[in-house]
């Protein structure tokens, strides 16, 4: 069976024909060492057609297609018109080496030619696209640099999301700044109390917070010099007036040794920097959270801004994070256990980073695993709307997180929880609320002036007693107020609600109509039952005094 080569360059679509394969080899160690060779290479891999892309977005369109494993149409005219024709019903005598195997199973599919790929086809490709200018004539020499610059180029930026507050490197980043700052600060806190401890030991006894002592130990310098007028200023470092007396007190009966002024200068800068980076890392961490609500805002009110972030550093980005199933995620973090139970034939661990999340840590010892796998669910479907819807909200995120605290109280209480389908439709819906209150709130002033001169009128009228018939034109010409030539969607949209508010309009009167027939048809009735019982009650009436008048002449 003959054996075609197809090549996806930068300029085009190239096919080519191999033949006389036994020159050079059959092995791929043979062919590797003859691919330096053109003149052996060039005289079993001949070129028998090429179709050039018709511009650099084309080209970008191409590449990106095959990329992802697609063939697009051009490419699947190009094979059937370059290939050599299968009649139906036999097989075909050639075969169709090609690069990607994703690509390849599809041209199979649809075009039911076969393909090839291996490490021999790999070979005879790296081989062409290695002395492709020499097999096109027409090129310059540098045409074809410049068209794999170019596309290499386009297809890069068009791999990058060019949405500054979506990129998120930026939290990876500060993430991990964030652990080694907690690491760095720790250790040198712990140098600072050890050096400090030197002049003033009680100091530590009294104080525990690490940036508290750092500033103490900048501010007191020499404890000789510690009296009674500093204890308004240690007030205000620590926020404890008794406190502070200790400190004056203990400073008195110290058990410390004296410093010369080089080393407590020494002292005071190292503390100094102590104190800078603990405000560094405060700055740092209110960074996270304000990008954390710009890139993944319902999984950080889901379960956290930190926990959030280190889920997303794990996987390398959000999209990876979006892409991995809830099992992938439980375990996140905690690759090592999982590896080394599966070695020993142990138990598997049941959580990894998200460990760390007050959910896990509120469940009970026997429910930690449910609660785990559950929370596992709603954070990769958080993940997954936070990457790739459009509109960035923590309606999903805060509805997730009440179904999470219903599953906490179903383990404890026995409560049931809601299903997760009622959920999302409410959250749906707050979200559809939440886009036409800020559609209507870009309503240009002069329409708001409309609505408070027409509603000023009709409160008028109804003072005055004056029926409200104008209330549907009135709600036509709000409508016409309202329209806004911004775009043409927004246009159909406002003429969908008006035709709706109609309609509703409509079928309130005609209700209201019904509703006034039945109460005037009870009305009469009404009317005819009291004539009939005032008719009877005078005939009553006649019957009594004609009997008293027979029994008077009687």
């Amino acid at each position: 069976m003959t054996l075609y080569l197809l090549h996806e360059s930068a300029s085009g679509y190239a096919l080519l024909h191999a033949h006389g394969l036994d020159e050079i080899g059959q092995n791929t160690e043979a062919v590797a060492n003859s691919i330096t060779d053109l003149n052996r290479f060039g005289k079993v891999v001949q070129l028998t057609a090429f179709h050039p892309f018709e511009s650099a977005l084309d080209a970008l369109n191409q590449i990106n297609a095959v990329s992802e494993g697609l063939m697009t149409d051009e490419l699947r005219s190009f094979l059937e018109l370059s290939l050599p024709k299968v009649k139906e019903g036999k097989k075909p005598k050639f075969r169709l080496g090609i690069e990607e195997t994703k690509i390849g199973s599809h041209i199979h599919e649809v075009t039911k030619i076969p393909c090839e790929s291996g490490d021999f086809v790999r070979e005879l490709i790296r081989g062409v696209r290695q002395h492709f200018e020499r097999f096109l004539k027409d090129l310059k020499p540098g045409d074809l640099d410049k068209a794999r610059l170019g596309l290499g180029h386009s297809y890069s930026r068009a791999k990058v999301k060019f949405n500054v507050n979506r990129v998120d490197n930026m939290v990876i980043q500060a993430i991990f700044l964030l652990d080694t700052l907690d690491k760095d600060v720790n250790s040198f806190s712990m140098r600072v109390r050890e050096w400090y401890s030197w002049h003033f030991p009680e100091l530590v006894r009294i104080v525990n917070d690490n940036y508290l002592y750092a500033k103490l130990a900048k501010y007191i310098e020499d404890k000789s010099e510690l009296s009674e007028d500093k204890i308004p200023a240690l007030t205000d470092i620590l926020g404890d007036e008794e406190k502070a007396k200790e400190i004056v007190e203990a400073s008195k009966a110290s058990m410390g040794q004296d410093l010369s002024p080089i080393d407590l200068i020494n002292v005071q800068q190292f503390a100094q920097r102590v104190i800078d980076l603990s405000e560094y890392r405060g700055r740092l961490y209110s960074y996270l959270v304000t990008k954390m609500n710009d890139i993944a805002p319902n999984l950080a009110s889901l379960i956290g801004d930190v926990v959030g972030a280190r889920l997303i550093s794990h996987a390398g980005s959000l999209t990876n994070l979006a892409k991995c199933p809830s099992s992938t995620l439980q375990i996140l973090g905690a690759e090592k256990a999982l590896f080394r139970a599966l070695k020993t034939k142990g138990n598997t661990p049941k959580y990894g980073l998200i460990f760390h999340s007050s959910f896990i840590g509120r469940a009970s010892a026997k429910n930690k695993g449910r609660m785990a796998r559950y929370l596992a669910n709603k954070c990769s479907i958080a993940s997954r709307i936070d990457c790739f819807s459009e509109n960035s909200t923590t309606v999903f995120g805060e509805k997730l997180r009440e179904q999470v605290e219903e599953r906490l109280e179903f383990y404890d209480k026995g409560i049931a929880p809601r299903k997760n389908i009622d959920v999302m439709k409410v959250a749906i819906e707050s979200t559809q609320n939440k886009d036409t209150e800020m559609e209507t709130e870009e309503v240009p002033t002069e329409a708001s002036g409309k609505k408070s001169k027409k509603k000023k009128s009709k409160a008028a009228a109804a003072e005055n007693g004056e029926p409200m018939a104008e209330d549907k034109p009135s709600a036509v010409t709000n409508g016409e107020a309202l329209e806004d030539p911004k775009s043409e969607k927004k246009k159909k949209k406002k003429e969908k609600r008006k035709m709706n508010e109609d309609l509703e309009q409509q079928d309130h009167a005609m209700e209201d109509a019904e509703q006034d027939g039945t109460a005037k048809k009870k009305k009469k009735k009404s009317k005819d039952d009291d004539g009939e019982d005032l008719q009877s009650a005078s005939d009553l009436k006649k019957k009594k005094k004609k009997k008293s008048k027979s029994e008077n002449d009687e």
